[in-house]
């Protein structure tokens, strides 16, 4: 592992991608500061410097909010598909002009290398892309009773405005990925992004106003105390939906809120991915699914691969081959050429990755690589494989949401699926196999909403995001992602 030592601080075109990006509250179309006149600092995780102070928002700010999307709602919904669709067309166009600048403040605030945050700008304009196609192809539906006495007209109309609440890790398409069916839908929206981050997703917010979106209908407020704004807009009951990224707990704490107005809620939630290698996997290609799938976003997604489960037979060559990779990793900031692990977001998450790895060697495990923070400025944590892992290890039950590949060794394919399913959750698992039995046999029996066979990326605007069990409810993207946005009316129609 290589560690860059040039002069720790942001640079200045850094300072200056950050300095175009409104850092206020947005409603009804206008930028202003918060009620309180309140402010709260970001800092860039590569050198602990604050890049950016950004409104503070409160209940008042939130109520503002929600009473302008619940006003706007009626006439928005009004608008023709084509009009909700070149809007989106529109805002594809501009995010891909500005690729370049929007990667940069990804970086400079999140941590993410830079190429790696150019390939978010594209995968989060595509959901936009995405959208605008599924907006002018709302469908309905017409058939006849049984009886033949009566007409079934089912329709589709917008389920009202939308509570949208994004986490830190993935910064623009988080909200692209709720934003864009919201829009294609006809919603309305508040919208809340995480306050480590809040820059990505209020560069946003001009890029779609100068698509064309009409004032009120995506409303934004950053806090620092999320509950100070979401649970005004979750019992407003001016609100209809709500749509949330990030931890399982506070995502049941929104369903009980939910409850409470009959809301209908998408919930993309915690993760414990399990990846698995059998003994006839290509060995190589399982090495580059795992540092895919492991270090994208340095560990820092719920897709992550949280434990590596891997035949006794290869268990050696495999962690031999995957430390080698790790190790010659460049660690540094993601602005910087040739860096290829950034930060992670901050000294809380840091702190909980050394945790793990520490309570992991304690209970016997082997540092292969890695294990310890590099001795610089930022919240750097040093690309691992741990070989040797108790199943009593706190990595196994927790999502480590850091550079850090605990390996297991398996014998058997019922052993392996028990100890995969063995978790509250059930986001996706990943699996390396020659055997095409095999292959759908393990597919079938993993208790996952996604799979990645023989490959370490799953996430794609054209497929169906989301879990089961405690990771989620709902789906995002492909083809069902408006569904989510949208409710079912039927019209009984005699026949005469």
């Amino acid at each position: 592992m290589s560690t860059h030592t040039t002069e720790h601080r942001t640079s200045q075109a850094a300072l200056d991608a950050v300095a175009t990006v409104n850092t206020g509250t947005f409603i009804n179309g206008q930028w202003g500061e918060a009620a309180s006149g309140a402010r709260f600092d970001v800092l860039n995780p590569a050198t602990e410097e604050v890049i950016a102070t950004v409104a503070d928002g409160g209940p008042e700010d939130a109520q503002r909010a929600i009473e302008t999307a619940g006003r706007v709602q009626k006439e928005w919904a009004a608008t023709p598909p084509r009009e909700r669709s070149e809007i989106l067309r529109r805002a594809y166009d501009l995010i891909m002009e500005r690729q370049d600048e929007l990667a940069l403040i990804m970086t400079t605030e999140m941590g993410k290398p830079l190429p790696e945050a150019k390939g978010e700008v594209a995968y989060a304009a595509e959901f936009f892309r995405w959208f605008s196609e599924e907006a002018v192809r709302i469908g309905g539906d017409q058939t006849m009773t049984g009886d033949g006495k009566n007409r079934i007209m089912v329709s589709k109309q917008p389920v009202g405005p939308c509570v949208l609440v994004t986490p830190w890790n993935f910064p623009l398409a988080m909200g692209t990925r709720k934003i864009g069916p919201a829009i294609a839908a006809g919603c309305t929206m508040v919208f809340k992004p995480a306050n480590l981050t809040p820059l990505s997703s209020l560069a946003l917010v001009d890029i779609l106003v100068e698509a064309g979106l009409p004032a009120g209908v995506l409303n934004v407020v950053c806090t620092k105390k999320a509950s100070s704004v979401v649970s005004p807009w979750m019992a407003s009951g001016i609100a209809r939906k709500v749509s949330f990224t990030g931890s399982t707990d506070v995502g049941v704490r929104l369903l009980e809120q939910a409850a409470q107005h009959v809301m209908r809620s998408s919930m993309e939630l915690g993760g414990n991915a399990p990846f698995i290698v059998f003994e006839d996997a290509d060995l190589d290609r399982a090495v580059d699914g795992a540092v895919a799938a492991k270090m994208r976003n340095m560990g820092e997604a719920c897709t992550a691969a949280n434990r590596l489960f891997v035949h006794s037979s290869v268990m050696d060559e495999f962690s031999r081959k995957l430390a080698e990779r790790l190790g010659r990793l460049s660690v540094g900031d993601g602005a910087q050429d040739g860096t290829d692990v950034g930060p992670l977001v901050e000294a809380k998450a840091l702190d909980k990755v050394q945790e793990l790895v520490d309570d992991a060697v304690a209970k016997g495990a082997t540092v292969e690589c890695g294990g310890s923070r590099p001795d610089r400025p930022g919240f750097f944590y040093s690309p691992t494989v741990l070989s040797g892992v108790d199943p009593g290890s706190q990595l196994m039950t927790e999502e480590i949401f850091g550079p850090v590949a605990p390996v297991i060794p398996f014998d058997s394919e019922d052993e392996v699926v028990e100890m995969a399913n063995d978790t509250p959750w059930g986001l996706v698992g990943y699996l390396f196999t020659q055997d095409v039995d095999r292959s759908f046999r393990v597919s079938d029996a993993l208790e996952v909403g996604m799979v990645g066979l023989n490959t370490g990326i799953v996430s794609n605007p054209a497929a169906p995001f989301g879990g089961v069990k405690a990771s989620g409810l709902g789906r995002e993207g492909g083809r069902v992602g408006i569904e989510e946005f949208l409710e079912y009316k039927y019209v009984a129609v005699p026949r005469t």
